[in-house]
């Protein structure tokens, strides 16, 4: 996803001193009121996700919703991801960063209050789209507002980042029924308190609005870099096509297919265990067992991975777990839940192998910032109907075994193209 953009640039992209000591410093408040901007902001930019994943049965029977719209609605994410985060830069250069990610807590803000009680299943999906709009647009520019105000410390910066998003996640898997129970038991309510936390993730980007060193003007590019002659005489040459690249195409594809693993498991992984016999509330500590995984993970995979010159091992280390997690789920749902969980956290730990794939497979910041977004926008629109085809087997079968087939299956072409993509090499190789 785009937040992870600063996880590629950062190995990649070398600071320029001559630029950062032209650049004007922000004061010291601005400094602090960015970092806990940008840690609220990603705080909130998975609950939207994993609190529906908690009380989807509740909403289904609440909207009259069948199994194919639930499946319409768990590949919504996908699809904002793909169609708004390719406008965030444009938006950008125009209103700058700051702007656009304050509008981007309001959408979260607005689609989370109106969604429990937009009072129809179009309403209901509307609204999560203005939300997952909000989510999207950030994904993109928050990296680059770390890239400007921390440029010495992007790795920090993006490990506190990553660690918030994980929180965040966990958080709204974990406490949605408990705290749905809490509200005498209305999932409207559940879903909706939310939205309290998405409101103060406002409060600092309202002011950091009006800070004029991240402005339209001089607002940094997808790199994280202020535009100067050299970079636009380097947008005027001739690129090569990354179409032609067999690895960039790798990459895409893995992208897209842990992608889709990773929204069917937010979308359905609860409902899963709920209809094995699991109780609501530990059905999402599950889940929060499974998104948590991602905060040690996320580390440890990258720093193993850059030390590889083929991640093949890697790749097929956690499409292993993922497999004996399947087959866990089929076989025996409720007796080794927990097992599952772990397992399951373990193979989405995919996400960050393929960010750090992306910034391996070429030699410079500019052809990573092209294959990160080629492999990105390609990936999402790839794991669109994976959730939505879920829904409609789960629907038409009445029951989980075509599902995890279907999961396990898809495993399969992740592992291969995994290890076509961590071969080393380059895409100006091939391109």
């Amino acid at each position: 996803m785009p937040d992870d953009e600063t996880k590629i640039l950062a190995p990649a992209a070398e600071p320029r001193a001559a630029a950062d000591a032209a650049r004007p410093q922000p004061a010291a408040w601005t400094v602090k009121l960015v970092m806990a901007g940008i840690v609220l902001a990603a705080v909130n930019l998975r609950p939207a996700i994993t609190s529906l994943g908690a009380l989807l049965e509740e909403v289904r029977d609440g909207l009259g919703m069948s199994g194919s719209i639930a499946g319409v609605l768990t590949s919504v994410p996908p699809l904002c991801f793909a169609v708004f985060g390719v406008m965030s830069p444009r938006l950008a250069r125009r209103f700058g960063p700051g702007a656009v990610v304050c509008a981007g807590m309001v959408a979260i803000t607005a689609g989370l209050v109106i969604r429990p009680f937009a009072g129809g299943t179009a309403g209901f999906l509307a609204a999560s789209a203005l939300a997952l709009m909000g989510i999207a647009v950030s994904n993109v520019l928050m990296p680059v507002i770390v890239k400007r105000y921390f440029p010495d410390r992007v790795g920090s910066m993006t490990g506190l980042y990553s660690m918030a998003l994980a929180l965040g996640t966990a958080l709204a898997a974990a406490l949605t029924v408990p705290l749905t129970d809490g509200l005498g038991g209305s999932w409207r309510l559940g879903l909706g308190v939310w939205a309290a936390l998405a409101a103060v993730a406002i409060l600092p980007w309202i002011a950091l609005v009006k800070d004029r060193s991240v402005t339209a003007a001089n607002a940094p590019d997808a790199a994280g870099k202020a535009p100067g002659a050299a970079d636009r005489a380097r947008s005027q040459a001739p690129a090569r096509r990354i179409t032609s690249s067999p690895t960039a195409w790798a990459l895409a594809c893995f992208f897209g297919l842990q992608a889709t693993a990773a929204y069917i498991t937010m979308g359905w992984m609860p409902q899963i265990f709920r209809d094995a016999g699991v109780s609501a509330g530990t059905a999402g500590l599950l889940l929060a067992v499974t998104m948590v995984m991602g905060v040690p993970l996320a580390f440890v995979i990258p720093r193993l991975a850059s030390r590889m010159k083929n991640q093949g091992p890697i790749v097929v280390a956690l499409g292993a777990c993922g497999l004996i997690g399947y087959a866990g789920l089929y076989l025996a749902p409720s007796g080794g839940s927990w097992a599952w969980a772990l397992l399951l956290g373990v193979s989405n730990c995919s996400f960050p192998l393929a960010l750090t794939m992306i910034g391996m497979r070429s030699r410079s910041g500019a052809g990573v910032v092209r294959l990160s977004a080629f492999a990105q926008s390609t990936g999402y629109l790839i794991s669109i109907p994976g959730p939505l085809l879920v829904g409609v087997l789960y629907q038409h079968s009445g029951g989980w075994g075509l599902p995890i087939a279907l999961m396990a299956g898809l495993m399969v072409p992740q592992i291969a193209v995994g290890i076509l993509a961590g071969r080393d090499r380059t895409i100006e190789d091939e391109s």
